[in-house]
């Protein structure tokens, strides 16, 4: 009954998420910062920006646990390694740009116009900070239940996953064995400790890693991420799209 007293344009956004989500968001607050991209959010302290990256790296934990809890339930009889592979399959970058796209959340996206400034993994941060919000909004349950009730079970083909290939830096190894190139994955920016100065990547990335994949000693594609091996991953997909590897 309160929606009367809110802006024209926050009506709409609350309509159109109740549409995307099935319920009604409490906190409109927290799904906006979902989707502001860190080019254009304003530094709140020490460093630390109004952007969807905080909620990303909380949506990223909380989309592991239920995906992970689905997979246990769903394959009672396979091992570790095929769960962990399907998890990963998912989770990934590649998927969940897919995903984001699918659901029209790139419509809500607030970034900067310059177009150096996009990025692949753009729309699925954005999807894991759409989750970190509904965790903070309704709670652990509504987060699980939207993923496994709206995600996974209209948008998600398993089956299909199970067949489809995601290890993008085991591809590019495989490919530069055939074609005898060397490839290398570096390290280019490490997160801060607690009390350093932030680093020349800017108070964004800053808590991120920093991982340029080479090919013959020529950088190809540079990428972050809280998680140094999805870094390495986008990264390496980011490479097999540029050499146009299957």
């Amino acid at each position: 009954m309160f929606d009367f007293f809110l802006p024209k344009n926050e009506k709409k956004l609350k309509a159109s998420l109740r549409n995307i989500l099935g319920f009604s968001p409490k906190n409109l607050s927290l799904y906006k910062q979902a989707f502001r991209h860190n080019s254009i959010a304003k530094e709140i302290r020490d460093g630390v920006r109004d952007s969807n990256e905080r909620l990303e790296f909380l949506g990223d934990s909380v989309l592991s646990t239920v995906i992970a809890d689905f997979l246990f339930k769903k394959f009672p009889y396979k091992d570790e390694g095929f769960l962990t592979k399907m998890r990963s399959k998912i989770v990934s970058r590649d998927h969940l740009n897919q995903l984001s796209l699918k659901l029209g959340l790139n419509k809500f996206l607030s970034q900067s116009t310059d177009p150096g400034m996009r990025h692949s993994s753009m729309n699925g941060d954005a999807f894991e900070a759409l989750i970190g919000a509904i965790f903070l909004d309704k709670g652990f349950y509504s987060a699980q239940n939207y993923l496994l009730n709206r995600i996974l079970k209209y948008h998600v083909d398993v089956e299909k996953i199970i067949e489809t290939e995601t290890d993008f830096k085991s591809k590019l190894i495989e490919w530069s064995q055939k074609e005898k190139k060397e490839v290398q994955f570096r390290v280019m920016n490490e997160p801060a400790r607690t009390g350093e100065q932030t680093s020349q990547r800017g108070s964004g990335n800053d808590r991120q890693f920093a991982i340029a994949t080479f090919v013959d000693g020529e950088v190809m594609a540079e990428a972050q991420h809280f998680s140094k091996k999805k870094a390495e991953q986008l990264s390496a997909e980011a490479t097999c799209t540029k050499l146009g590897i299957a």
